[in-house]
């Protein structure tokens, strides 16, 4: 194997960036002194962490931010609200993540109702387009919810959210967006889109630990009922010498959502060391740098050979390289090169960030091309 590595595989887990594992080792030691620990410091840090978040998907309403464990968490949240008759469907994309299919799965077995999987057109040419065509055509007036990511987990195909917002706003359902994979690199726009929930993991593009995310739920939760209930998300939970008069009423928002333990000291200065870092360099910089060493290398690769997405529908931070022939072959090169990548089903999946060089992606390439 060769010495030099090259790690192209952020949509797998990030790299700790030295500020982030400070900050957690920070957090870690917060414990030694507990008497220094103060009551509100169980909501300084989340409060903060909930702007950062916000900021970064250009949002002030800091109430509707919670801190979750994990994706399946936060889609559990919503899928525990939602009630179904049986001619009604859930719309989800084909090959989507396991955690925003399963909490789906057993939603419409409950009330017998249909799940709709869009798959990935087999056309090599204007793949994206296609699927978002179907994916337009199959939101109906029988669609309930569809819930989706921004770009594919497997091989980076970029969805029009806006398009589809538009299509669910017509008939009256609900958008559900996991941004795992494009939150924190890739520009994204509340806004604009404006899901009913955005669910996030945290040790991929936010550049946070593993086992913590960040949501946001919208005002169709507002009076809906938690998976949890933490004594925390209830309301004046920040006076500690009254928990025991028990509060029916949540905090505001959507505080009801957050996770039990939420003030997790490490997590929480990790994941906004992260953000903070993230906000230094501006998520726009960072998707154009992508772009800039990504984009001039496929010039390398005949397009007859492997397959991979054209620019309009391509993500610059994850996308998919399908050889048509000899894959085993090329994946074993590329080990032996000390190229780190993912496989997903048939594609290459690659995933590039900030610290990588355009001579990163050319030794892939390379790799590749001579071996297709």
């Amino acid at each position: 194997m060769s010495g030099r590595k090259t790690y192209l595989n952020c949509a797998y887990m990030s790299p700790m960036l030295k500020k982030v594992e400070r900050a957690g080792i920070k957090g870690l030691k917060i414990k030694r002194s507990p008497h220094k620990l103060q009551p509100s410091d169980f909501f300084t840090g989340v409060n903060n962490l909930k702007r950062q978040f916000g900021n970064l998907i250009n949002t002030t309403d800091y109430d509707r931010i919670v801190l979750i464990p994990s994706v399946s968490y936060g889609v559990g949240n919503v899928t525990n609200n939602i009630k179904l008759k049986e001619s009604e469907n859930v719309v989800l994309i084909g090959d989507q993540f396991p955690s925003n299919v399963y909490p789906w799965m057993s939603l419409t077995k409950k009330y017998k109702a249909k799940l709709k999987f869009v798959n990935k057109p087999k056309n090599s040419s204007k793949c994206g387009f296609m699927w978002n065509e179907a994916v337009l055509k199959s939101i109906n007036e029988k669609t309930k919810v569809v819930s989706m990511g921004i770009v594919h987990w497997a091989d980076g195909t970029i969805f029009d959210l806006e398009k589809i917002r538009e299509k669910t706003n017509k008939v009256g359902a609900m958008l559900i967006v996991d941004g795992t994979q494009s939150i924190g690199t890739m520009p994204f726009d509340l806004k604009k889109v404006k899901p009913d929930a955005l669910i996030c993991a945290a040790y991929k593009w936010l550049m946070g630990p593993y086992g913590f995310g960040v949501a946001y739920y919208g005002n169709k939760f507002d009076d809906g009922l938690p998976i949890e209930e933490s004594w925390i998300n209830r309301k004046n939970s920040e006076d500690f010498s009254q928990l025991i008069n028990y509060q029916e009423e949540y905090g505001a928002g959507s505080k009801r959502y957050s996770m039990g333990q939420q003030s997790s000291f490490i997590n929480v200065n990790m994941l906004s060391a992260g953000i903070k870092q993230i906000q230094t360099w501006g998520v726009e910089n960072i998707y154009n740098y992508i772009t800039n060493i990504t984009k001039p290398c496929f010039d390398m690769l005949d397009k007859s050979r492997v397959w991979f997405e054209e620019d309009e529908y391509r993500a610059s931070h994850l996308f998919g390289l399908r050889p048509k022939k000899n894959l085993e072959k090329i994946l074993k090169k590329i080990k032996d090169k000390n190229i780190h990548i993912s496989l997903r089903g048939d594609s290459i999946r690659v995933s590039p960030s900030v610290y990588n060089k355009q001579s990163d992606i050319e030794r892939l390439f390379k790799c590749i091309a001579e071996n297709a």
